[in-house]
């Protein structure tokens, strides 16, 4: 990175969508500084940089702030090419990419969401929900990458070739432990997905991943202040 690059990231340590982007920068070995949101009372900088949607992760190079975790990971990636490329060469294998990391953050995970939100029938439907979409994206993962990827060997996962879908599958279920803890039952089955159970269980063992990584009764303690909050709000 050249030297007069300057870059800060905005975010919250809640947000899985901020360790993809967090996860990205360490990989690439950007320099970064980080700026810790309140989003209860979101800074003046963070809403200037993200006037539309208020949110973060925000990434702000050189004074230039880029919003959306997973175009930010893009510009990550078109940007400094000394580091481990994000995603592949291949367009066609771009575009995959690009599909499956959409519907992991915008069906699968959110389902995570519901199901720790909710209770009773609607926790079961959820729950239902949730596992169908693991095992679409199990069955994707198989249908869409060739023995030449070796997405199945887990020994090959490594930081050298981690690569975007990786980042943002461990961003959202690298503490699926904890979150089972807190649910009181399996979310990543490795009977239903053992694709995922092996991928998971290889990446949260590279430094980077676990350097990035809350600590786990940090995570549990958020959990069920999220949970009770939403069952109270539900109930009222």
């Amino acid at each position: 990175m050249a030297e007069e690059d300057q870059v800060t990231l905005h975010g919250a340590w809640t947000s899985p969508f901020v360790k993809s982007v967090e996860l990205g920068l360490k990989i690439k070995g950007i320099p970064y500084k980080y700026v810790e949101e309140d989003l209860k009372n979101k800074s003046p900088l963070l809403l200037n940089y993200n006037p539309i949607h208020k949110k973060v992760p925000v990434l702000v190079h050189n004074g230039k702030p880029i919003v959306e975790s997973s175009i930010i990971l893009e510009y990550i990636d078109e940007t400094w090419k000394n580091g481990p490329p994000l995603l592949p060469q291949d367009p066609y294998k771009r575009a995959q990419v690009r599909f499956w990391v959409s519907f992991l953050q915008q069906q699968v995970f959110e389902t995570t969401i519901l199901v720790i939100k909710s209770d009773g029938e609607a926790q079961e439907k959820a729950i239902k929900e949730l596992f169908e979409k693991l095992m679409v994206l199990e069955d994707g993962m198989k249908n869409t990458f060739t023995d030449d990827d070796d997405l199945e060997g887990t020994t090959s996962i490594k930081h050298e070739n981690i690569g975007l879908l990786n980042v943002v599958l461990v961003s959202c279920f690298g503490s699926y432990k904890v979150q089972e803890e807190v649910l009181g039952f399996k979310i990543i089955d490795p009977e239903k997905t053992p694709l995922i159970f092996s991928w998971l269980e290889a990446l949260i063992e590279i430094p980077a991943v676990k350097e990035a990584a809350p600590p786990p009764e940090k995570i549990v303690g958020f959990l069920k202040r999220f949970r009770q909050n939403a069952l109270k709000s539900t109930a009222i």
